[in-house]
């Protein structure tokens, strides 16, 4: 009964040692972009926790051994199932700098997760169990936990209960475990009583905090975001949250601003109609990205067009706008009309399994914040993208802002020069977000911005599209390298250029 014990706290507490460490990951990447940065800072940082804590662990006198487990798997349940909430709340108002926080709460974490392992060994050490069998056995449930929480936290935890609800559940777990132990060796513990009382409070805390989770969170985000919360939602690939403040309502993916109501229509316009008004003749468009409907709304004026088809990864993002019945309102009903095929898959591999041309091809990718939409930006993506086009087509492609993030934007430029393409850059001011850029793609250097426009629009004319095609001095071109995939200079030129706005 007791090796049994011993084993599933093994599985138990491997699990919930994961599940920390994946929490604190995908919340830095969430709320300070740059994944693979912040993934692989707190993995390095929370291993070395746990090799201090292993290394702590074998200062626990051998009589204290029981006592003290049972005491690490109360504080871990409380600091780790609290430290989603905890970071939220830093976030939302600045109680602490986030990232001493973060990474503090990272070390607690990991130095308190390190001692459970060799303290459980040491206690089945005492149950006489060969040496051995104790190795094997443990190793075994310990990497068997991680690999259980691994598949669980994206597909089902994260997307299904959210972030913070998921680490306090890890939290009751390890409390759980705790007072098992205590019942199991009652008689081997110093304070039994003490620590039955100690892990009902710890429960208590924790299951309350289940139920107020939601609530607080909400209030974190209205903290962050200003204007009041009214949608939010963790996808397996990302973060969605809706705002609203009197007539403006905003969508943020990671906290990054996606639109406002209010001016989207600048966007959406500048993005879609140099290249559409130059293609009458157009029938079949691509979309890639773009899963709020409102570039492919623009499209659908055109009344030659045929069919649209609209690749964006995230199923969440695509159901909201064609669900939602402000945001149906908004994009016009684009991705229920009968013309729009819509498709939840990754655009590259979509693009790599997929035939057929297309007349133009409309880029609506998030900014290249991190190495996974890096990618999406590259001179591979581009080549596969010109193998859909027909041959007198036209791509355009959301480029960043020449003004803030100009080593970025002219790296797209490269890029798209670097798989052939002969390129035409422009720009125009979003109130929301500031001077923004974009890149017609074509395959004959030809390209002239039109100067007229045959379909109904609120923000274009012919005199504001040539002036869009006209950079100023202080957004004068740079010499950018190309973004390859092996070394994703875009996304480090992407960071650089934003960190130098926020000073």
């Amino acid at each position: 009964m007791r090796n049994r014990l011993l084993i599933i706290s093994v599985f138990v507490v491997a699990s919930c040692g994961l599940a920390y460490e994946l929490i604190a990951g995908a919340l830095a990447s969430y709320l300070l972009g740059d994944s693979i940065f912040q993934f692989s800072s707190i993995i390095g940082a929370y291993l070395f926790a746990m090799g201090v804590g292993s290394h702590l662990s074998k200062y626990v006198p051998e009589e204290r051994v029981l006592d003290v487990f049972v005491e690490i798997e109360l504080l871990v349940g409380l600091i780790g199932g609290f430290s989603a909430l905890m970071l939220f709340l830093a976030f939302g108002w600045v109680i602490a700098p986030f990232r001493t926080m973060l990474y503090a709460l990272v070390v607690i974490t990991g130095i308190l997760v390190g001692m459970e392992i060799p303290l459980v060994m040491r206690v089945m050490n005492k149950q006489k169990v060969a040496f051995s069998e104790l190795v094997s056995q443990v190793l075994t449930f310990d990497y068997l936990g991680a690999l259980v929480v691994s598949l669980l936290f994206p597909l089902v935890l994260a997307p299904k209960l959210g972030i913070s609800r998921t680490a306090l559940l890890f939290g009751v777990l390890n409390v759980v475990v705790a007072l098992l132990a205590v019942r199991v060796f009652w008689h081997q513990l110093s304070r039994p009583m003490v620590q039955v009382l100690r892990g009902g409070v710890a429960l208590i805390l924790l299951v309350g905090g289940v139920v107020m989770a939601e609530r607080m969170v909400h209030w974190s985000e209205q903290q962050y975001f200003g204007d009041e919360v009214v949608y939010t939602q963790n996808t397996p690939y990302q973060k969605l949250v809706m705002t609203r403040w009197k007539d403006d309502s905003r969508l943020y993916i990671n906290g990054n601003l996606q639109f406002s109501t209010r001016d989207e229509h600048r966007y959406h316009e500048a993005l879609v109609h140099p290249a559409m008004a130059k293609l009458p003749w157009a029938k079949r468009v691509l979309v890639l990205g773009g899963g709020d409907g409102l570039a492919v709304r623009e499209v659908l004026k055109y009344p030659q067009i045929e069919e649209v088809t609209l690749v964006d990864l995230d199923s969440a993002m695509t159901d909201l706008f064609k669900t939602n019945a402000q945001m149906v309102a908004l994009n016009q009903g684009s991705l229920n009309h009968p013309k729009t095929r819509v498709i939840n898959a990754d655009a590259a591999r979509w693009l790599e399994e997929n035939k057929g041309f297309f007349d133009a091809i409309i880029i609506d990718f998030p900014d290249p914040s991190n190495f996974s939409l890096g990618k999406l930006y590259s001179v591979p993506m581009y080549r596969m993208v010109k193998e859909h086009l027909a041959d007198n087509g036209l791509v355009v492609v959301q480029s960043t802002s020449p003004y803030h993030a100009p080593r970025s934007f002219w790296s797209i430029n490269a890029t798209l020069k670097e798989a052939n393409f002969y390129t035409s850059p422009y720009h125009t001011y979003v109130p929301s977000f500031g001077e923004w850029g974009f890149i017609i793609a074509a395959n004959h250097p030809d390209y002239e911005p039109p100067t007229t426009f045959q379909v109904p629009l609120r923000f274009l004319d012919a005199e504001m599209t040539r002036l869009m095609f006209q950079f100023p001095l202080d957004m004068k071109p740079w010499d950018s390298n190309p973004n390859y995939l092996n070394t994703q200079e875009l996304v480090h030129y992407f960071e650089e250029d934003w960190r130098h706005v926020i000073r």
